[in-house]
């Protein structure tokens, strides 16, 4: 089952507001000397402009056949070599080891369990050639904004017909959002996320292999501090 097929003719609004995080992709796409590997790919959001931008194949991997379908639509307007799979980034196995592999817009914390997250980035680290970079990003929680949000409908960041409605779950670390088009209770579509700390990243990091590159607080490369509202996290396999 596709789950989020629901999200496929909203999501080019939905992740509008998200335009920073394309140029931070694409300066390591274009560092990177071997095959290129965008996890959960979506509509292509990100994988098109970095193959626009590099001249070359990006890879690109995802569980929905719709939002799949999206990006091969995206590539084709393009005329750009966006080589699409339907798989589950848990499963990820390649045919030549990657110089890249990168996640955007927070799609790791679409994994529920601390398992799932560790086969990632085993799969991850046993996918890269030496020297090779992980590259994610991911909200920091902070309860602050969860208690402003929590259980209130708003209009989702700048758009004028989506609304969101944030549920938060401390006991399982999660956030339900619901998501509905013209007004609060119109066609509504959920999904969920679990957030994650900086040791935890820090341990995935750790138990895989990998070694920590950088940590910024934006896309910017600002450095991570108490203000940061954002983890921008670059591994590295050992050479």
């Amino acid at each position: 089952m596709d789950v989020y097929a629901p999200f496929v003719d909203i999501y080019e609004e939905w992740s509008a507001p998200m335009t920073e995080d394309v140029p931070f992709y694409v300066e390591l796409a274009s560092e990177a000397d071997g095959p290129i590997v965008e996890l959960a790919v979506g509509s292509g959001r990100v994988g098109v402009p970095v193959a626009q931008a590099i001249g070359r194949r990006v890879i690109g991997i995802d569980r929905s056949p719709g939002m799949l379908a999206k990006a091969r639509e995206a590539a084709a307007a393009a005329g750009v070599e966006l080589e699409l799979r339907e798989g589950d980034m848990r499963e990820l196995e390649l045919e030549e080891p990657a110089a890249l592999i990168y996640c955007p817009y927070r799609s790791l914390l679409h994994l529920p369990t601390w398992a799932d997250r560790r086969q990632v980035f085993e799969r991850v680290a046993a996918s890269l050639q030496p020297g090779g970079r992980f590259a994610w990003n991911a909200f920091v929680f902070d309860p602050h904004i969860a208690v402003r949000m929590d259980g209130v409908a708003r209009p989702h960041l700048d758009s004028e017909r989506l609304w969101e409605y944030a549920a938060h779950h401390p006991e399982d670390n999660r956030i339900d959002i619901t998501a509905y088009v013209g007004e609060p209770g119109q066609e509504p579509r959920n999904l969920q996320l679990w957030w994650l700390t900086r040791s935890e990243w820090e341990g995935l990091i750790d138990v895989s292999g990998l070694e920590v590159e950088a940590l910024y607080g934006w896309f910017d490369k600002s450095p991570f501090d108490d203000e940061s509202r954002e983890f921008v996290w670059v591994a590295r396999k050992p050479a």
